[in-house]
C-alpha cells in the first residue's frame, strides 16, 4: 500500500510540475538558394555540389563500416581464447578492414585528382 501511494505521488508531482515550454531549433534554417529542404537536411540542386555531397556521405560511411568492422575482428582477438582458427578469422578481419580503408583513401585522392585538377569540377574538392 506504500509503494501505491509513493508512486502516486510521485506520478502526480510529476505532472503537476509545470514543466516549461521545449522549442525545438529549425533543422533547415539556413539552406542557400540552391538547395532544397528535404528531411535528411539541404540537398544542393547543382550537379557538382550535389555529386559533393553523396561522395562525402558515402565516404563517411565507408570509414564508419571500417572502424566497425576493425573493432569486431580486434574483440574476436580478444576472446579467441588460444584457438588459432577464431584467431586467424580475427587477425584476417583486421587486416582486410584497414586494406579497404587504404583502397578508400587512395580512391578519394584519385577522384579528387581526376575530378578537381583535370575535369576542374567545382565544389568536388
Amino acid at each position: 500500500m506504500k509503494k501505491i501511494v509513493l508512486i502516486s505521488a510521485l506520478v502526480l508531482a510529476i505532472l503537476s510540475s509545470g514543466g516549461s515550454r521545449v522549442v525545438a531549433a529549425d533543422p533547415f534554417a539556413g539552406c542557400s538558394g540552391g538547395a532544397i529542404n528535404t528531411a535528411i537536411g539541404c540537398i544542393p540542386t547543382e550537379p557538382g555540389a550535389l555529386f559533393g555531397k553523396f561522395f562525402s556521405f558515402g565516404i563517411g560511411i565507408a570509414g564508419g563500416i571500417a572502424f566497425l568492422l576493425i573493432l569486431f575482428g580486434g574483440f574476436q582477438i580478444l576472446v579467441s581464447a588460444g584457438n588459432p582458427e577464431q584467431l586467424a578469422a580475427g587477425k584476417e578481419l583486421v587486416s582486410s578492414a584497414i586494406a579497404g580503408l587504404l583502397l578508400v583513401i587512395f580512391s578519394v585522392f584519385l577522384l579528387r585528382v581526376i575530378g578537381v585538377d583535370i575535369l576542374g569540377i567545382p565544389k568536388f574538392g
